[in-house]
């Protein structure tokens, strides 16, 4: 299974409290990624724009949340919402040969919805774990699972991959 990955996406400290809804399920998601010999990703927002507070490089806001369980060394940092545009994170997936991904975290109107998109468009196969994501906007989250499923995205519960 190592084409394959689980890549969790933006679980820092500045996201939102929902994550605390999420963590026991994406830790489980680890959890049998490791047990198939996934590679396990984590992916971290570092905001560069001036004027704004969160995801700064180097504070404890940036961090990974304390809950989430670090099981590689696999730690891409990206700049903007497409998890894509971090040249080390894609130089990674090209020496991996990495072609199936499965993907948790937070925003899933945001960064995850800019994620899976862009890896749908480039012709990997994308399943979105529905019980590992969160939103800084919850009630939109019906709403995104039917756009990833329109974008070309599988749409699963962990249960259901596992």
């Amino acid at each position: 299974m190592k084409n394959k990955a689980l890549v969790v996406i933006d679980l820092q400290n500045d996201i939102t409290k929902n994550y605390k809804e999420i963590i026991m399920t994406t830790n489980q998601a680890i959890d049998w990624a490791v047990a198939r010999d996934m590679y396990i990703v984590y992916i971290q927002h570092n905001n560069l724009s001036t004027g704004t507070r969160n995801f700064k490089p180097g504070t404890h806001g940036a961090e990974l949340v304390p809950e989430l369980r670090i099981v590689s060394e696999h730690i891409f940092v990206k700049t903007k919402s497409n998890a894509l545009t971090s040249e080390e994170f894609c130089t990674f997936i090209h020496k991996n040969d990495i072609t199936e991904f499965f993907v948790a975290g937070a925003d899933a109107t945001a960064c995850i919805k800019s994620t899976c998109y862009n890896m749908s468009k480039a012709g990997y196969i994308v399943h979105v774990l529905l019980d590992c994501i969160t939103s800084y906007d919850k009630k939109k989250i019906p709403q995104m699972l039917e756009y990833y499923a329109d974008k070309g995205c599988n749409v699963s519960k962990l249960s259901e991959v596992m």
